[in-house]
């Protein structure tokens, strides 16, 4: 559906042209989401900045997990969590993704605080929304900074976590929502794990644009 995450940004900029607003800003969910981030910032022409949040692990799969956190502590668990992993595990596993945020925040952001978000509509921008996890964190996060609204905008995602998300947001903007989806990868042609060093070059780019 996608050559890649600039083609998917371009196309969901277009998407969003009612928010070209002065009072608008995209925050990106690091890493895959950054690139997609700055083709909508850059087609809105509003700032772009980074909202960290990170996915709560399960010990035996990484690549599952029970929940998410975001940097200002907003945490979202899956319902009965406590089936998968104990308490004492969950807590631990929750720290030790604070300690990741902090270092993320350190290098992505320049140690520098979120924006002031206060009365502003926030776009939540990221690459495909799997479970959902960290964009819930991320929408917590940004309700509890004072975002006037919260739209959650992404190329991709399933069915029942669209439905999902329009319940928590004021708004969902989402490009295809195939009838079979497994994972966000399967929409694009060219799949790759984003770098830190990427990240910080998208950035760079983008300051150069303001």
């Amino acid at each position: 559906m996608f050559d890649d995450r600039t083609e998917a940004g371009i196309k969901l900029g277009k998407a969003l042209r009612q928010y070209a607003s002065p009072d608008t800003i995209v925050l990106a969910i690091p890493r895959g989401g950054v690139q997609v981030g700055f083709e909508v910032a850059r087609a809105l022409g509003v700032p772009l900045s980074l909202i960290i949040s990170r996915k709560l692990p399960l010990p035996w799969n990484p690549e599952g997990g029970f929940g998410a956190v975001a940097e200002d502590g907003s945490t979202w668990l899956v319902p009965r969590y406590d089936t998968w992993v104990s308490e004492e595990v969950a807590a631990e596993t929750i720290a030790d993704q604070k300690e990741e945020i902090l270092r993320r925040i350190q290098i992505l952001r320049g140690g520098r605080d979120l924006p002031d978000i206060r009365g502003r509509t926030v776009i939540l921008v990221d690459d495909g929304i799997a479970v959902g996890s960290t964009m819930r964190a991320s929408v917590a996060c940004c309700r509890n900074l004072g975002a006037s609204k919260i739209v959650v905008a992404a190329p991709v995602t399933g069915s029942d976590t669209a439905r999902e998300m329009k319940k928590i947001a004021d708004d969902v903007v989402i490009l295809e929502i195939p009838s079979y989806f497994r994972a966000v990868a399967q929409v694009y042609l060219n799949w790759y794990d984003v770098s830190d060093e990427e990240v910080l070059e998208i950035m760079e780019e983008g300051k150069g644009e303001e």
